[in-house]
């Protein structure tokens, strides 16, 4: 692949990031970013910060999506800075970390600022005020990853542990902690349709299902180690860049290597992005490359190849860039090329093997497509003979060429065989209900009998007329949950003509719900997906969308009731109601009274908090959340009682209401490593406290004041 555009920088590209339709920030290890013109590659201005990193695998420099703020970790890494752009001054700074800060992040929706350290810790900022807001379940070693979903419900950190976090933004509570991994986990990207990817540092790869923790599958064709990750195009593709220099390309429909050395560039890749609005790959090095590549390069070319049937260079061009494979102009060759084939083999099942050949055209002279011709050739060069044994009444040998070509089996004359065998079988199948009925039986299926397959169906039917007669009875009567035990216990009764009338009245169940479905006809659906519940092939889905829409006629109920108890426990609980406009609704209106309380909670004002969050205080989800915001108003409170210089034992009991209240967590140490700087004397310690805990936080714990 050759680059479209390129720039390059005195120092290593660590970040990069589309501003709008005509912006490209470019960033480098001296956090000196650069806003380039994306047509020209011009920079049309600058900002220095002065902070050199040189490491820079992790993140160590974010930027907020509104283009207002930015974070970076310090030149030492001790501390992670959180900056207005505007005023170029410091909003706030996390330097509670035990250890180096390892990397930093803005939430899609810019609420918070996060830091992540080698301690395992994770610390949330406001990013409007600058304060602490809350901290996300620690890892036991270094966080080498942090990723948002894209509705910022969901935030996953990846560490050296060999564990994946997944938390909600929304109750800031842990919900699923994925082991799976034998080695340290390195990068993480959410996808869409509630999936996130994984790599660990032995370049093992999973998808993983985050509506339920579970593994979807892992990926193959991985053998470098990787840099950096990026999706493209409306999520089609997953880019993978190496410390080598490489950039894989995986179909995210499929899951398959689309090509391992898609790009490859001599220095290590430190930074990938894509620029939707363009189809560009964006990418960074670490000898202060920018590069940009047009995935879809040469489509035009390919157009017009089209145009004049030149299918060889098509397929030459699409060897040089595989992505091509995805442009409307190779999906047109390749339906094309479908057809072809099946129109040969329709033609080699006429015996037309002249005109079966000459189908071909254009494609005989692309060796890949000559050798499919040339195998579908010798794959019919016995085909006469089998038509001639199928006309002839020799049952066994038409079918034993059948199975040594099994593209037979496509032809009308098979399907024919087919018929007649079904034929034969319903009708042994009805005399053999009949007393004193052995010998027709035989007659009929007589020559059927040299056949393996078709002879242990003649067998169970002669052994099994009981059991048969008990499966259509089941079935008139409509027992599905019988049907199914018997079909586990006798699987020849799948062979009855019963069976597949079965299966085609399952398959019209599942279409008509699903039709309801779509006309918002939930009632009918539900009558349906009931009736399938007996059904194997259908009954987890029918019970999942039973599920669904339990949930969302409870939801949608509760909002109209103005219930909003019930509707924000179902909405924390089930992540497709958050998709809903009156899910998207009701979550802003909780960010926004989140974000108020927030001002008051470093305001160190209780009741304020107590009154805008009454609404909340008996929905379980947001204990957690609420608890925090109290918590970080008490921390407040102490704080302005040692600015203030208040009694020494006084804010020893508030220390102690706290502890109590949320337990040993690392705002309280913070506070009172302050507290012993300025009340030496003080004896207390913090170990020999009653513990309380955040998770066992109720309303019923509010005091206006942590120190009475």
């Amino acid at each position: 692949m050759l680059p479209v555009k390129s720039s390059s920088f005195s120092e290593a590209v660590v970040y990069t990031k589309i501003i709008d339709e005509n912006r490209v920030l470019v960033v480098d290890s001296s956090t000196t970013m650069h806003y380039l013109d994306i047509n020209t590659l011009n920079v049309k201005s600058a900002i220095k910060c002065n902070i050199v990193h040189f490491r820079y695998s992790s993140n160590v420099f974010g930027f907020s999506s509104n283009a207002k703020y930015f974070v970076v970790i310090s030149s030492d890494c001790k501390e992670s800075r959180l900056y207005d752009i505007k005023t170029k001054k410091i909003i706030s700074k996390i330097d509670r970390h035990h250890g180096d800060v390892s990397c930093v992040a803005f939430d899609p929706q810019d609420r918070y600022m996060f830091s992540a350290g080698d301690d395992g810790k994770i610390f949330a900022s406001d990013v409007k005020s600058g304060q602490l807001a809350f901290t996300l379940t620690s890892h036991i070693d270094c966080v080498n990853d942090i990723s948002f979903s894209d509705n910022a419900q969901l935030v996953a950190t990846a560490s050296y542990d060999k564990n994946i976090h997944i938390s909600s933004l929304s109750t800031m509570t842990l919900i699923y902690k994925l082991r799976a991994h034998s080695a340290p986990v390195m990068k993480l990207q959410f996808l869409s349709k509630q999936r996130l990817f994984s790599i660990d540092k032995n370049n093992s790869a999973i998808i993983w299902d985050t509506s339920n923790g579970k593994i979807i599958t892992r990926l193959d064709g991985l053998h470098d180690d990787i840099a950096q990750v990026t999706l493209g195009d409306d999520e089609k593709f997953l880019f993978l860049a190496t410390a080598l220099g490489y950039v894989l390309v995986y179909d995210l429909n499929s899951y398959e290597l689309i090509s391992r050395r898609y790009i490859k560039l001599s220095n290590k890749i430190t930074s990938i992005n894509f620029d939707e609005n363009n189809k560009h790959l964006i990418i960074g090095t670490d000898s202060g490359e920018f590069i940009l590549y047009e995935i879809y390069l040469g489509q035009n070319h390919l157009t017009q190849l089209l145009r004049e049937k030149n299918y060889v260079q098509i397929y030459a061009e699409v060897e040089k860039n595989p992505l091509l494979k995805y442009t409307e102009t190779y999906i047109v060759l390749d339906t094309l090329w479908i057809k072809t084939v099946q129109k040969a083999k329709e033609l080699f099942g006429k015996s037309d093997k002249k005109r079966a050949v000459g189908i071909f055209g254009n494609f005989v002279t692309i060796p890949s497509k000559k050798q499919v011709m040339n195998n579908l050739i010798k794959e019919y060069e016995e085909f006469d003979k089998f038509v001639l044994h199928a006309k002839h009444g020799k049952i066994t040998l038409a079918y034993t060429l059948a199975n040594k070509h099994p593209l037979y089996k496509e032809t009308p004359l098979y399907k024919l065989m087919e018929l007649n065998w079904k034929k034969s079988f319903m009708l042994a199948q009805k005399y053999m209900l009949e007393p004193k009925s052995a010998d027709k039986v035989n007659e009929i299926l007589a020559p059927y009998r040299g056949l393996s397959e078709k002879s242990k169906l003649i067998h169970a039917l002669s052994t099994n007329a009981k059991i048969h007669r008990r499966f259509k009875i089941a079935i008139a009567q409509k027992d599905f949950k019988l049907v199914y035990e018997l079909l586990k216990i006798h699987p020849f009764l799948k062979e009855y003509s019963e069976y597949d009338s079965l299966s085609k009245y399952a398959d019209m169940l599942y279409v008509n719900s699903q039709k309801f479905i779509a006309k918002n006809d939930t009632h009918s659906a539900v009558k349906l997906l009931r009736v399938l519940l007996d059904f194997e092939d259908f009954k987890d889905e029918a019970k999942d969308t039973l599920l669904e829409i339990e949930n969302k006629h409870k939801f949608f109920n509760s909002i109209r009731d103005n219930d909003i108890v019930v509707a924000y426990n179902l909405l924390d609980s089930y992540g497709d109601l958050q998709n809903s406009i009156e899910g998207v609704n009701l979550q802003k209106l909780w960010d926004d009274d989140l974000c108020t309380v927030n001002g008051h909670a470093f305001r160190g004002d209780a009741i304020k908090i107590k009154k805008n969050l009454e609404k909340y205080m008996k929905i379980n989800s947001k204990n957690v959340p609420i608890a925090n915001v109290f918590a970080r108003c008490y921390i407040t409170q102490l704080e302005v009682s040692t600015r203030e210089k208040q009694e020494q034992s006084n804010i020893e009991k508030g220390i102690k209401n706290y502890i109590l209240y949320y337990g040993l967590d690392d705002k309280i140490f913070t506070f009172f490593e302050q507290f012993k700087k300025n009340y030496p004397n003080s004896k207390l310690n913090l170990q020999s406290q009653t513990e309380g805990s955040i998770s066992s936080w109720r309303p019923s714990m509010i005091v206006k004041s942590i120190l009475e």
